[in-house]
């Protein structure tokens, strides 16, 4: 926390706040996230005594705080955390540091929201957040590339392709100019763009991005950290959209593992990759642990987002393709017309993740008839 100025005194809370936050950061830069979490909502609550539930004081550590709970996947507390962020931050006038304060409550906002699946309510924010970077920090800034970034990622997920790649090379200019062409922050786009590229289905042209995040972030924080373990999760995807899957099982199974050593065994990212490689297990002739992997991601998204959402809707229709292909038909259809629901409702019609599971449905559907 840097914004209480306040002269330091044993008997200051507000000191003693700030003190709680520095330790509260240390521990969670140390793995120590539940003391840290402890920390946070102490100093959240002498804040709050001493200046007020609305002061930008007490936004800045309930940013910290959400990014805890939005690291462990608590989704819908930490949106709750960042939206009442926003709220104190919106009207308020002052320095740099309240300018920096509102544009990161509103980019923690619209990426929570995105992570969600709640896609048109994370484009506001995110719009507001880019606005507001341009005007205080300039069109070239280290911070608008990050809003560039931020609103890729939802159009990305929105189908929005054409707005999203010239937004991540921008964000990409942005940071080699400032930090030059080597600096680990450009891993970060370059998975986006490798991502960008999946999400098309165009695997082959996004492999080159894919391997550049791995090398940058690898070379920047070893092999075993858990931003390496999502490039090389990314660079397993991109191989097996291209049917290279024995040089894709072995990265998704290394992502796993780092993954589960690190969250544990109900993790987004590990549902993820089980949906992922169960894929691939399917593609290799193994039915049996395809659907063991696709069931248990299944399960973790349910648990995570709930039963309608669009990552719970994704994993349905891929053990549907797999029920269909070892002729468990009915299964197949109720899966079918779950997912089928979910995308039309939150994605519309015309979404490829729409259209494909219509496809599939009917095709399904024909040949049962």
């Amino acid at each position: 926390m840097t914004r209480a100025k306040r002269k330091s005194a044993a008997s200051d809370p507000v000191d003693l706040a700030c003190r709680l936050n520095d330790e509260a950061v240390a521990c969670y830069n140390e793995g120590q996230q539940k003391k840290a979490e402890r920390l946070f909502r102490r100093a959240i609550s002498l804040l709050e005594e001493a200046e007020g539930p609305d002061s930008p004081d007490v936004a800045n550590v309930i940013n910290s705080l959400a990014a805890i709970l939005e690291n462990r996947c608590d989704y819908d507390e930490a949106a709750r955390l960042y939206e009442r962020a926003v709220n104190i931050v919106q009207d308020l006038e002052g320095d740099e540091d309240i300018e920096r304060l509102r544009i990161e409550s509103l980019s923690n906002l619209g990426r929570i929201y995105r992570m969600q699946c709640h896609y048109d309510r994370a484009e506001p924010p995110l719009l507001r957040a880019r606005a507001l970077v341009e005007k205080q920090f300039g069109p070239r800034s280290l911070e608008m590339a990050g809003a560039l970034n931020d609103l890729g990622m939802l159009y990305k997920f929105t189908a929005r392709f054409k707005e999203a790649m010239p937004l991540y090379n921008r964000a990409l200019k942005i940071i080699e100019r400032q930090l030059g062409p080597d600096d680990p922050s450009l891993a970060s786009i370059y998975h986006n763009l490798g991502g960008l590229e999946h999400a098309r289905g165009r695997y082959a042209k996004g492999e080159p991005f894919a391997r550049r995040s791995v090398e940058l972030r690898e070379r920047a924080f070893g092999p075993d950290h858990p931003e390496v373990a999502a490039d090389v999760a990314a660079l397993a995807a991109l191989l097996d959209g291209q049917g290279k899957y024995d040089e894709a099982e072995p990265l998704y199974r290394r992502a796993l593992s780092t993954f589960e050593q690190v969250y544990g065994s109900e993790h987004y990212e590990i549902a993820v990759n089980l949906n992922n490689l169960a894929a691939v297990r399917q593609a290799k002739g193994d039915p049996q642990e395809a659907e063991a992997m696709y069931t248990r991601a299944l399960r973790i998204k349910e648990k995570l987002f709930g039963k309608t959402n669009t990552e719970v809707a994704m994993t349905a229709n891929n053990l549907a393709v797999l029920y269909k292909a070892e002729g468990k038909v009915g299964k197949a259809k109720t899966l079918y017309r779950r997912a089928l629901k979910i995308f039309e409702r939150e994605l519309g019609p015309k979404h490829p993740h729409t259209i494909t599971c219509r496809e599939n449905y009917e095709s399904l559907t024909a040949e049962n008839n």
